[in-house]
């Protein structure tokens, strides 16, 4: 199926405007497109309570947090990881995404922000990302008013963070994750596979664009074999949280967020899957620029929903 029309649009005011292919850029050009983004992306609904927090590190750092509360009872706590390669992404630029998403499932969102490479290579943003989950699990009567169910979600960069923490999570035994939401997620370090090799795939997002992510993020490619890298290598998916799994047609990530998808059904992880036609990779969090985004979001809210209420309390 052809990209939907608001992508293409999408596309070609890029174009025009003689943006760069990611590749080409460095770094700090890079994080200026997505701040561009970000400011098409409007403001996100009105939440009961927004505030900034912190979670420490053990070297005393610490990790920013900003935590969205939808109600004055949240119904649960997401804990959301941001997409950009592990190398672009700011806090300010998924706050209207963190917003929708807490007026769609019900349930606090906490937005992290990890460390970022190449500043911060591999394992900063996968260490920061436990860091901050245990932090979250530790004061959810904080942020949601009881003791509700822990969900982690992320997209792209975001999504592998959030496989990679539901892992670590199943290792030391807790925190307990109720639902892992992986969006269009970083599963595998394979830059040859049908969906990277794919020219109709060559978009925003291309083979080129994640190898620079991947030789900024985990410059060594024995690093990329390690699961908390790329969560496919783990030798063991059994026990993992019921997760559902967003992906796009047009994404050079489809094929292995579809194979990890996959494996996780084989290991007996109960697995919501859709591939959302027409769409390119980053559609989900361009909300209010492309339809597609509300979509996703919906699609997300309605699995949580039904996570949530055939759960246990």
């Amino acid at each position: 199926m052809a990209l939907d029309e608001a992508t293409t649009a999408l596309l070609t005011q890029l174009a025009e405007s003689g943006t760069k292919p990611l590749h080409e850029m460095t770094p700090e050009e890079a994080r200026g497109l997505t701040a561009m983004l970000g400011g098409m992306y409007g403001p996100g609904p009105e939440v009961h309570r927004a505030e900034d927090a912190a979670a420490p590190r053990p070297d005393g750092t610490s990790i920013p947090l900003r935590v969205l509360v939808p109600t004055e009872r949240p119904r649960g706590v997401v804990v959301y990881y941001h997409g950009g390669g592990w190398v672009i992404g700011a806090l300010p630029e998924f706050e209207t995404l963190g917003r929708k998403l807490a007026q769609a499932t019900g349930c606090a969102v906490v937005l992290v922000d990890y460390r970022m490479a190449p500043e911060d290579p591999y394992p900063a943003a996968a260490d920061d990302a436990f860091t901050a989950l245990e932090w979250v699990a530790a004061h959810r009567a904080e942020v949601a008013g009881g003791e509700v169910p822990l969900l982690v979600a992320g997209d792209s960069a975001g999504g592998n963070l959030a496989a990679i923490v539901s892992q670590k999570a199943r290792a030391a035994g807790g925190p307990e994750i109720a639902v892992q939401v992986l969006v269009y997620p970083v599963t595998d370090c394979d830059l040859d596979n049908g969906s990277y090799t794919d020219p109709a795939n060559q978009l925003m997002l291309n083979r080129e664009s994640m190898a620079w992510f991947w030789d900024l993020y985990a410059p060594e490619h024995a690093m990329r074999q390690n699961p908390d890298a790329c969560p496919s290598k783990a030798a063991d998916l059994s026990g993992l949280p019921p997760a559902v799994v967003l992906l796009a047609e047009h994404d050079v990530l489809r094929q292995e967020g579809q194979e990890y998808a996959e494996a996780l059904e084989r290991a007996g992880v109960p697995v919501q899957s859709r591939v959302f036609e027409g769409q390119m990779h980053g559609f989900f969090t361009m909300a209010n620029v492309l339809p597609g985004s509300d979509a996703g979001i919906a699609y997300v809210a309605e699995a949580v929903d039904r996570q949530l209420t055939t759960q246990p309390a």
